[in-house]
């Protein structure tokens, strides 16, 4: 395993973490997709079936089973414990239109035409869109609340890390999945847009503060300056004489 690979599960698990933490901490799913999340647990579902055929490492083993039962922890906080917090009337993008077409395209480009490799491909080409319904979401509301955009944030990493991950492997080992590339690269696409707008919402919000404090810093100089030039109560002022009885 390479560091890029390790760094982009990390990343991954960090973005799940922070997205239940959210949740439970705050006893509510406002801002949240319920449709993305229910599409992540279906990718989960579709992909890691082999863990009932093949045993590759206790890591692949262990993480497996985590990001399995964080993503139906996710679905069952949105939908059922805190349910009344879930923002249905703004959630409303189509995943029809991404389940059909998925299963569609992954019967007809896949690496071996098997059950388990099917579905392995379905997971992987509903990963680069399942985002889109939290997106789609952000969109229509005008707003995402900090924890949201660190979940993304941590999720677009993640498909970026991977990328490298992929060029590490193709260079070192010699592999080469043109379904995983591409739509890792799809995924990531997506989230470029988002890249953008939380770097430059983070500088900017840095740049406020340092302007802030300067500020703060250039009025107290201004004031010391101002008393230092001020007399003192023992000196006479200019144009009076002392006059002693």
């Amino acid at each position: 395993m390479n560091i890029f690979r390790l760094t982009g599960d990390l990343s991954h698990l960090a973005a799940i973490i922070i997205l239940l933490l959210k949740i439970w901490k705050s006893r509510s799913c406002a801002g949240i997709s319920g449709k993305s999340q229910v599409l992540f647990a279906l990718v989960f579902t579709t992909r890691y079936l082999d863990l009932f055929t093949s045993f590759i490492s206790f890591y692949n083993t262990i993480m497996k089973v985590i990001y399995i039962g964080c993503a139906y922890a996710t679905v069952y906080l949105i939908y059922m414990k805190f349910k009344a917090t879930y923002d249905g009337n703004h959630d409303t993008f189509r995943i029809e239109f991404l389940v059909v077409p998925v299963a569609g395209l992954s019967f007809l480009v896949n690496h071996d035409f098997s059950p388990l490799e099917i579905l392995w491909t379905f997971s992987i080409y509903l990963e680069s869109v399942a985002i889109l319904p939290q997106l789609f979401m952000i969109s229509k509301t005008g707003e995402a609340e900090t924890i949201t955009t660190h979940y993304l944030f941590f999720l677009g990493l993640y498909r970026a890390l991977y990328l490298f991950n992929w060029i590490w492997r193709f260079c070192f080992e010699g592999f080469f999945d043109l379904i995983a590339i591409v739509a890792g690269v799809v995924q990531t696409v997506l989230y470029c847009d988002f890249f953008y707008l939380y770097v430059t919402k983070d500088v900017s919000a840095i740049f406020a503060v340092v302007c802030a404090l300067l500020l703060m810093g250039v009025q107290k100089i201004s004031v010391k300056t101002n008393e230092a030039n001020l007399p003192s109560s023992n000196e006479t002022p200019t144009g009076f004489v002392t006059v002693y009885s």
